[in-house]
């Protein structure tokens, strides 16, 4: 009898003890938090034109001409570099996308941006941009936003086949015209 108490109390420990070891840690949010952006934006409607996952830095105090310089390649976001998934062929800022999933760059400037669709994928930061793997570059035309945006934001507009893709920070929003 004794010996099957000690079995028992041995085995809960050994349990309670395998336990704590196996907890998991999970990490803090991030940062620069991962969002997406899809038109149409309707959670409801599952035949998307296009889908845009990327990460949402923050000015906090900061200028945006210091986080994405002008002349400069900029991942267009924060950590890894924005992508972006095309469900059906477009015609993205006046050139014709195939179907398929790129990684977004873009050249920030006064008044308009470079936007670049590359084949690159699973791709941190801007670092090992190579413009040999661009399928388009289209220009954004620049406006100012109504209200400061402080986090990073990438927003779709439009009717139909015919939308925009806009990307907002601080008084900053940069526009290209897509049809799908």
């Amino acid at each position: 009898m004794k010996r099957s108490i000690v079995t028992i109390i041995v085995f809960v420990v050994a349990l309670l003890a395998t336990n704590s070891v196996n907890a998991q840690k999970f990490s803090n949010l991030d940062k620069s938090p991962m969002d997406a952006a899809s038109y149409p934006a309707s959670y409801r409607v599952s035949d998307k034109v296009v889908k845009v996952i990327y990460s949402r830095p923050q000015l906090k105090g900061r200028q945006l001409s210091k986080l994405a310089r002008n002349g400069k390649v900029w991942r267009t976001g924060a950590n890894e570099a924005t992508e972006v998934v095309f469900y059906k062929d477009v015609v993205f800022g006046g050139k014709e996308v195939k179907a398929g999933t790129y990684t977004m760059f873009t050249i920030p400037g006064e008044t308009e941006w470079t936007i670049i669709l590359n084949t690159a994928q699973n791709v941190w930061g801007s670092y090992m941009y190579n413009d040999k793997e661009d399928v388009v570059r289209v220009t954004g035309k620049v406006s100012k936003a109504a209200e400061a945006i402080e986090a990073f934001s990438i927003v779709f507009d439009g009717e139909d086949a015919s939308f925009n893709m806009h990307l907002g920070w601080g008084n900053t929003v940069v526009s290209v015209p897509v049809k799908g």
